[in-house]
């Protein structure tokens, strides 16, 4: 069997888990037996993490897979897929790990499951280096929806670092195939709007702070808009542990939504957390594409697997997009042009990232 298996080296490029979430989720779409060595090389930790494995088991539970060297701190695996089916899926971290990370690894391949799927996803909601669970409901719902499916995200316990203990629901029926999507024009911003959030033991005045620093920060570059950030305490029986936060979103004309996010945490002043996130905000509305940072290299599997040509104009490619089509194009049978914008006034970093879909058709429907 090995003759047959990919190869994969970790750490290459971006070198971190997300080598280890897309071509596991392609290894499994496509039937392909897979080795990833040098697992999360770059990173000061190497080898699996507790929500990588999270991710690869439940990978493994979709397809009833077999799955070797799955334990924390292996930097070698070998995955062979089995077929994917359906029904209920439970993912726990066990720890702060993103529940939006595991979302990210198995909702392509439920798509082109032979049943409805229900996933539990376990561990932080609002964690540090990837997506807020506010983000991936206000920002990566919408948009990915435009590749013709739809999901329920029930998001039952927030969680934050260090303990974790959040839970997500997410339902998905299959699809036959996915469409692709045309993100080229940008419109004009019509209204911002966020939520500011504290949860456990914090006071809601630091979600007040949070909200009302954002706002003056985005004030100095866009004065003319109502911007309405929500102060939020987390009920307490919604939330485990203690834990702050501030996303706020900026939609346009043409229904493009673009977002910045901060977390806090101990000996961080709520303005700077509120700060930092209008920042990043007006930081993706300035180069003019239509999707932001965070969202850029989550489209890309969506992209590679859809059927036809898909566009989206963006902003500077970043290391996560260019390591997602690095391995999308080695996995799949997808081609990825990335070009400069070029209508775009000079000052603008702008590009266009076209892909060929592979066009996958889901063999259960």
């Amino acid at each position: 069997m090995d003759g047959d298996r990919v190869e994969i080296d970790g750490g290459i490029m971006e070198g971190g888990g997300q080598i280890l979430r897309v071509s596991t989720a392609l290894s499994c779409l496509l039937g392909l037996p897979l080795r990833v060595r040098r697992i999360r090389a770059g990173r000061s930790q190497p080898g699996l993490r507790p929500q990588h494995l999270s991710g690869l088991e439940i990978i493994r539970d979709l397809c009833e897979g077999k799955l070797e060297g799955g334990e924390i701190g292996s930097t070698e695996i070998t995955f062979t897929p089995g077929k994917i089916k359906g029904g209920t899926h439970i993912a726990d971290t066990k720890t702060a790990g993103s529940v939006c990370l595991l979302m990210q690894v198995a909702m392509p391949c439920v798509l082109f499951a032979a049943s409805p799927s229900e996933l539990h996803l376990k561990g932080g909601t609002n964690a540090e280096m990837a997506p807020q669970i506010d983000y991936t409901v206000m920002v990566f719902k919408p948009i990915v929806e435009k590749f013709n499916f739809t999901f329920n995200c029930d998001i039952k316990k927030r969680g934050y670092y260090p303990q974790g203990g959040g839970e997500v629901v997410v339902q998905m029926s299959p699809v036959k195939v996915l469409s692709p999507i045309n993100l080229t024009e940008r419109g004009t911003v019509t209204k911002i709007y966020g939520r500011a959030f504290v949860a456990g033991a914090l006071p809601i005045k630091l979600a007040k702070d949070m909200a009302a620093a954002a706002v003056r920060c985005i004030r100095k570059e866009i004065r003319d808009l109502y911007i309405n950030i929500q102060p939020v305490r987390e009920p307490d029986d919604q939330a485990f542990g203690t834990g702050s936060g501030i996303i706020v979103v900026a939609e346009t004309s043409t229904g493009c939504l673009l977002a910045g996010s901060s977390l806090g945490k101990r000996g961080k002043n709520s303005d700077k957390v509120g700060i930092e996130a209008a920042e990043i905000l007006l930081r993706n509305l300035k180069h003019g594409g239509t999707v932001d940072d965070s969202l850029q290299d989550q489209l890309i599997i969506f992209m590679a697997l859809a059927k036809g040509v898909s566009r989206v104009k963006s902003g500077p490619i970043t290391l996560h997009t260019q390591t997602a089509i690095h391995f999308a194009e080695q996995l799949t049978k997808a081609k990825f042009i990335v070009t400069k914008s070029e209508e775009e006034d000079p000052s603008k970093d702008t590009y266009i990232i076209e892909c060929q879909g592979m066009g996958m058709i889901n063999p259960n429907l």
